[in-house]
């Protein structure tokens, strides 16, 4: 009940939580599905918890979705919840590009490189980052 009264937790996660506290799987295991059928542990909660914890710390629908399945949650669960819309997503993009980039336009390729690099660590899809910068008044040409 202490870890669950800090944040929402998936099942995998707390099973394995409690697992490192060596408590017997079968105990775990009937204990995770009365709190599931108490309503104090659910999936859907921390799927959507997790969503928008992530995505307001500037995180991508790539990104995200790969942390959510680590954490055992079903692709038709991510699904429900993450809406990975280029429209929805693209002022977040925006947002984390001005943050780390303001208005200076990459020096060199290299600097672009890097810049797409870190986006792309962020979770956000190659092909809305090469929309960016065109946007941002920044594309760099090979006379530059």
């Amino acid at each position: 009940m202490n870890l669950l009264a800090r944040r929402e937790h998936s099942y995998l996660e707390l099973s394995n939580k409690l697992l490192q506290r060596q408590y017997p799987a079968d105990e775990i295991e009937s204990t995770l599905h009365r709190l599931i059928e108490d309503g104090l542990l659910s999936n859907e909660r921390f799927t959507e918890a997790y969503i928008n914890m992530r995505r307001k710390r500037g995180f991508g629908p790539l990104r995200i979705e790969n942390e959510l399945r680590e954490r055992g949650i079903d692709g038709q669960l991510i699904a429900q919840f993450l809406c990975s819309d280029y429209e929805s997503w693209w002022p977040d993009l925006q947002q984390q590009y001005q943050k780390k980039y303001g208005a200076r336009p990459p020096a060199d390729y290299a600097e672009k490189a890097r810049r797409v690099k870190f986006l792309q660590g962020r979770g956000y899809p190659l092909e809305w980052i090469f929309k960016l910068p065109e946007s941002q008044g920044t594309e760099y040409s090979e006379t530059d």
